[in-house]
């Protein structure tokens, strides 16, 4: 029998976070840290298999003890990990964090000389795979070098616009070599989102794509673009969503107390895919996502911190995230 699409897979960045134990210490008073797997597209992948989906991710890591515990990690979280290889030549990627709640959270990335989630191929793809999972997941990180930045687009030209193809605008600034020749990454943006059936954004990563920071006129220069479905992350203004046909939903934030608001945007990622796989209305799919990113904004980590869908209803009947703790 053949084997069954997946539910959601996703491409791009992996690595594992080191989290201080203890919140409000700044990063060299340190001296106890927390290890957990990384990587948005990975954290989105572990937060729709939180939720019931059956999911894998494409990336790569270092052929070291640390890529080892990424894959085991991946597996634990029950995320298939047949598409994770390793590199030889590049260490995998770690990456520090100070906790400052409620809203300052600096992140140290150690991606040097070139990480291995950068070193994905096109010609290593399993594109028959891409073409026919439900939801596929890529990265803007993925387009700011080669040869992830073409493997990216030949996953996004298998899709063909078919099924929802998620484009997370994902700007990290830092990532992208200052002064590079070639187009810019607003240009690699616009390409990518020729492609793409959903967009992803808060308003900075908006703003990359397509020059608008309000909200109204971001959403539709993201729809201008191509996509069916525009979602714009507004921080404690809430979420906007709005799609081709016409249907907005602007959706508050769930009232919750930060303990790191680092993994929140992968939790809603996880779960506006399990939303929209579940062809819920827009509100709801979106009040659903917000509530997974309250939950994960309560919590230290991020993979390990991905709600279960018990505790997403709990969150929506109670109106707000009223406790936190972990769960393995």
């Amino acid at each position: 029998m053949p084997e069954q699409p997946y539910d959601v897979i996703t491409m791009g960045r992996i690595g594992v976070d080191l989290y201080p134990l203890r919140t409000g210490v700044p990063l060299a008073r340190v001296d106890t840290f927390g290890k957990f797997l990384g990587g948005s597209p990975s954290n989105v992948a572990v937060a729709a298999a939180r939720l019931g989906r059956r999911t894998a991710v494409v990336t790569r890591t270092g052929a070291d003890p640390f890529g080892d515990y990424l894959r085991e990690q991946l597996r634990e979280f029950g995320v298939d990990d047949r598409w994770v290889t390793p590199v030889a030549a590049y260490p995998t990627p770690v990456t520090f964090c100070e906790v400052f709640p409620p809203d300052d959270f600096p992140l140290y990335f150690y991606r040097q000389p070139k990480a291995p989630d950068l070193e994905i191929h096109a010609s290593e793809l399993d594109l028959e795979a891409v073409r026919a999972a439900r939801v596929f997941w890529m990265t803007g990180t993925g387009l700011c070098a080669e040869p992830s930045r073409t493997a990216t687009l030949a996953a996004l030209r298998a899709r063909d616009r078919s099924g929802i193809t998620v484009f997370d605008l994902d700007w990290r600034p830092v990532f992208w070599p200052p002064g590079a020749s070639g187009p810019s990454p607003s240009a690699r943006y616009r390409e990518a989102l020729a492609y793409a059936t959903v967009a992803v954004g808060n308003l900075d990563e908006c703003e990359i794509a397509t020059g608008e920071r309000e909200p109204y006129a971001a959403a539709r220069a993201l729809i201008d673009a191509g996509v069916e479905l525009a979602v714009v992350k507004q921080g404690p203004a809430g979420v906007l969503a709005v799609h081709r046909d016409g249907t907005v939903a602007d959706v508050p934030p769930l009232p919750v107390d930060v303990v790191n608001g680092l993994g929140a945007g992968d939790a809603f990622g996880g779960a506006l895919c399990h939303g929209l796989l579940g062809g819920r209305d827009l509100a709801h799919t979106v009040r659903y996502a917000n509530a997974a990113g309250a939950i994960v904004a309560a919590r230290l980590a991020c993979s390990s911190a991905m709600p279960f869908p018990h505790e997403v209803e709990a969150a929506l009947a109670e109106g707000a995230v009223t406790a936190h703790g972990e769960r393995a």
